[in-house]
């Protein structure tokens, strides 16, 4: 996936400008935003402060290891069920 060339600060900010009464359209066109790209920014981080984002990102990285332990773990659970059911 591309990153994005505006930090999560930014991104935050421009979302604040537009809710406290900015246009849309001429904040968008100032800070060189599509409005698709301005919608998703919305989806995601509608709400959120600067430090809420931080903790969302950490909270991703522990449900990927967690999602990879858990693939781990499920793949040696059918490994040790086909060598049992082999052995009788």
């Amino acid at each position: 996936m591309r990153k994005s060339r505006f930090s999560e600060k930014q991104i935050i900010e421009i979302l604040k400008e537009i809710e406290d009464g900015a246009p849309v359209v001429e904040t968008l066109r100032d800070k060189g935003v599509s409005k698709d790209t301005y919608y998703k920014w919305k989806r995601k981080y509608s709400g959120m402060e600067t430090g809420d984002v931080k903790r969302m990102r950490e909270l991703e990285k522990e449900n990927a290891k967690l999602k990879k332990l858990y693939a781990e773990m499920a793949l040696m659970n059918d490994a040790l069920k086909d060598v049992i059911e082999k052995k009788l």
